[in-house]
């Protein structure tokens, strides 16, 4: 009949603990580790990547309602159908701020080895 004492101990963990050193703990003192070469390097991170492309690409965004904005400034011109300005400007709200959260969340989680690593070793490189 199985057990159901959830307060036993992992005896293999503690019998056998984990007394592996961590890379950082080999660095020289005033070493600032290379950024490609280091295990928590942001720039390895696909996340770090996708979201700074989603910070680039919500400059559409903005491009949209500065265009609206300087439509309703300047007029549309006698050649060019009659546009609702305001539904594009929500558009490029929209557009420009979906793009900034989502590509500053990935970039904060693209981050999380090195805050780890800066909170480890009180390394600030």
């Amino acid at each position: 009949m199985a057990s159901h004492n959830f307060a036993v101990a992992d005896q293999a963990s503690e019998s056998f603990p984990d007394y592996a050193p961590q890379l950082h703990d080999s660095y020289i003192d005033g070493y600032d580790p290379v950024s490609l070469g280091a295990p928590h390097s942001s720039l390895e991170r696909a996340s770090t990547w996708i979201g700074m492309g989603l910070v680039l690409t919500s400059l559409a965004g903005f491009g949209i309602m500065i265009w609206m904005a300087a439509t309703l400034l300047w007029g549309q011109g006698v050649t060019v159908a009659e546009y609702d300005t305001t539904m594009y400007i929500i558009i490029g709200a929209v557009i420009a701020a979906v793009c900034l959260v989502a590509g500053f969340g990935l970039i904060h989680r693209g981050r999380r080895f090195y805050r780890e690593y800066r909170d480890t070793t009180g390394r600030r490189n």
